[in-house]
């Protein structure tokens, strides 16, 4: 993991600053790159100004992205059937912090709060409000279960989900680092260039946003000094 960090540290200090600035709108509230967890939460107020429905076999209504995400999500789709006739299904995309709230409450009850937390986002704390997360699903695993990443329908996903601007959010490895447990079938839009990085590192979101962020406090303290 420190070699990858280095050699992502390495690209990222060749960037000019325009690029370093246009990274840094892309952190700010509405971009791509913002992260969300136990640790960075939204606030109860936040909803996307852009959600639209993607054009894409769906089990319910509650499948709304963000515009850019939803597009990439229908490319995404189509090529899974042009490739493999790999038939996807999406099951869970925006959510508002009242929605997460409900089902983060249900879980702890189901439970406990300890394990709830390992497979449940607290209200705030879901990537989901951000439009920008979608819960995947196919015919043979759709409840969201580890089986997902065995189909596949899974195992194409995760091989290609980058070429469209998406990330495999939670791996089973990255557990201490994203506080939550595997979860095969959750996918979150960065944009094809920082997924394409971070596929091939194969390192967690928040190490990817963290090294954005000592780019930026370096050249900002370069340029003071």
């Amino acid at each position: 993991m420190v070699s990858k960090l280095l050699a992502l540290m390495m690209m990222l200090l060749t960037l000019s600053q325009g690029a370093v600035e246009a990274y840094e709108n892309e952190m700010s509230l509405g971009g791509n790159l913002f992260l969300v967890n136990r640790d960075y939460a939204l606030a109860s107020t936040y909803a996307p100004d852009d959600l639209v429905k993607p054009k894409v076999k769906g089990v319910s209504d509650g499948t709304m992205m963000r515009a850019e995400a939803a597009r990439a999500l229908e490319e995404m789709f189509q090529a899974a059937l042009d490739e493999g006739n790999h038939q996807l299904y999406a099951i869970s995309g925006y959510r508002s912090y009242n929605k997460q709230n409900v089902i983060h409450t249900r879980k702890v009850r189901q439970v406990g709060k300890a394990a709830a937390l390992r497979v449940s986002a607290p209200p705030g704390c879901s990537e989901h409000q951000l439009g920008l997360a979608m819960d995947l699903g196919c015919k043979t695993s759709m409840h969201l279960t580890e089986s997902f990443g065995q189909t596949p329908e899974g195992i194409w996903v995760a091989e290609n989900c980058h070429r469209f601007g998406f990330i495999i959010r939670y791996k089973a490895e990255w557990e201490e680092i994203t506080g939550y447990a595997y979860e095969p079938w959750h996918i979150r839009y960065v944009g094809a260039e920082h997924a394409a990085r971070i596929h091939e590192l194969d390192i967690p979101f928040e190490y990817y946003v963290a090294s954005l962020r000592e780019i930026q406090y370096a050249r900002l303290t370069g340029e003071k000094e």
